[in-house]
């Protein structure tokens, strides 16, 4: 069955770093572009980063710019996120999604049509609190 995976999440100090890991299984990733999402308590879900199905072409939202790295590793079938300098605004249940859609610098918003068709993640809980 196609699934995707979210692994990696759980309880760091702000500074602090983790690394969310997105396998695939069911599918071959080097075929799909990938988005991060995540969602906050009482909060919409929101695009955090996507990745092309070469990695040739990345996006990222503007808060997380420059403490986020997206990358993928298809001979894994995994896509990873990491995240350093961890802020408590960065607390949130993180979601991995996949499309064969072609990658477009507007597609990283969970309410693109790229995402409705999935698959999704289960998504990881990732705390960031003193």
């Amino acid at each position: 069955q196609l699934q995707l995976v979210e692994s990696g999440g759980g309880l760091v100090q702000p500074g602090g770093s983790l690394r969310l890991s997105c396998a695939a299984s069911g599918i071959t990733l080097d075929n799909y572009a990938i988005g991060w999402f995540r969602q906050a308590p009482g909060k919409e879900r929101e695009g955090v980063s996507c990745i092309s199905s070469s990695g040739g072409s990345t996006k990222y939202a503007d808060s997380v710019k420059g403490r986020f790295t997206i990358s993928r590793d298809n001979a894994k079938n995994t896509v990873y996120l990491q995240m350093n300098g961890l802020k408590p605004a960065d607390t949130a249940v993180y979601y991995c999604a996949a499309t064969l859609r072609l990658f477009a610098q507007t597609m990283c918003v969970p309410t693109s049509s790229h995402w409705q068709n999935g698959p999704w993640g289960q998504g990881t809980q990732v705390t960031v609190s003193s």
